[in-house]
Formats: structure tokens, sequence, C-alpha cells
């Protein structure tokens, strides 16, 4: 006999927890992530309190909400690759290298949107 799918509100449920742990995950294991956490509960609130458009206002919350996606996403690739082994390979270090130029992009994005944004 077949297992019964969960219902989507359990999907909903356990894709909400697992991502709940991941956050959890991050900001305990990863000292990056923590001070862009620490920059995000400064800059979203300074977004909606500076005198700007709605567009401007989401184009400066959304620079930094990208910025925590892809340091999630690189730290999920370093885990992978750490996963496999602790030996130097060099599609490893290509994978790490080009996430962390991935996380070199995102805070080029904040200081670029930010920066003409507001001067």
């Amino acid at each position: 006999m077949a297992e019964r799918q969960p219902s989507s509100l359990k999907r909903l449920t356990n894709a909400a927890n697992y991502s709940r742990q991941g956050f959890i995950q991050a900001y305990h294991g990863e000292a990056a992530f923590r001070e862009e956490v620490y920059l995000a509960l400064v800059l979203i609130p300074l977004a909606c309190l500076l005198d700007v458009s709605s567009v401007e206002r989401i184009l400066l919350i959304g620079s930094v909400l990208l910025l925590l996606i892809v340091e999630l996403l690189n730290s999920a690739v370093e885990a992978a690759i750490d996963r496999i082994g602790s030996e130097h390979h060099e599609l490893s270090g290509k994978a790490k290298d080009m996430g962390s130029a991935a996380v070199l992009l995102a805070v080029t994005i904040i200081v670029l949107t930010w920066g003409i944004t507001l001067f």
C-alpha cells in the first residue's frame, strides 16, 4: 500500500520548521551571517524611516535581504563541500571562492543601492 502524502498544510509547516532550523544554524555557526543580520537590523528599519519613494525603499530593503540570501547559499555550499572531505581539492576551492565572490557582489549591490539612493 502506498504511503499517504502529507497535506499541504503539513508540508508548509515542515518547510517553515526546516527554514527556521536553517536560520538558527546559520546564525550560530556563521560569524559573517550574524554580522549581516546585525547590519539588516539597522538598515531595514532605517530604510523604513528615510524620506524616499516606495520603490527606493523596496530597493534599499531588497538589497539587504539579497545579501542574507546569498550568505545563506554560500554557507550551504561550504557546508556541503566540508561534508565531502577536508582534503584540498581544486573544485572544492573553486566552489568556495565563487560563493565568496557572490557575497562580495551582494555587498557591492548594497553599497551602490544605498549610496545612489542617499547621495
